[in-house]
């Protein structure tokens, strides 16, 4: 494990392994947990389908295309829980397809009734 005091920041990068240098790196959704086996029952966004749900995430420049570089504030859910993991979701796309999900940016994918 990475070890951090509450409240300083944690930097992370993403990194493609590729030697295509026209794909790019989107980070889509990171998830946090006391529990490595469940991200769903006792949950904190830090950022889901591309919106920023964590006021202290950031997003740093990078200057590769297939790196993602971003931070945030590290944080405890109760005092009983010491550890926190991290799950996140990357989308991997063709630098320039403005049609893909790398260049959407924040979705929300509420189900709404269209039919009215």
């Amino acid at each position: 494990p990475y070890y951090i005091d509450l409240n300083q920041n944690l930097y992370l990068q993403a990194y493609l392994h590729s030697s295509d240098p026209n794909l790019i790196v989107f980070v889509d959704t990171c998830v946090a947990s006391p529990d490595p086996h469940d991200f769903n029952t006792l949950a904190y966004d830090i950022i889901r389908n591309g919106c920023v749900r964590d006021s202290s995430y950031a997003t740093y420049y990078s200057p590769y295309s297939h790196s993602a570089r971003f931070k945030f504030n590290a944080f405890e859910f109760i005092s009983r829980h010491t550890l926190v993991y991290l799950q996140c979701e990357l989308v991997v796309c063709r630098l320039g397809d403005y049609s893909s999900r790398c260049y959407q940016g924040c979705v929300n994918r509420s189900k709404r009734d269209t039919s009215s």
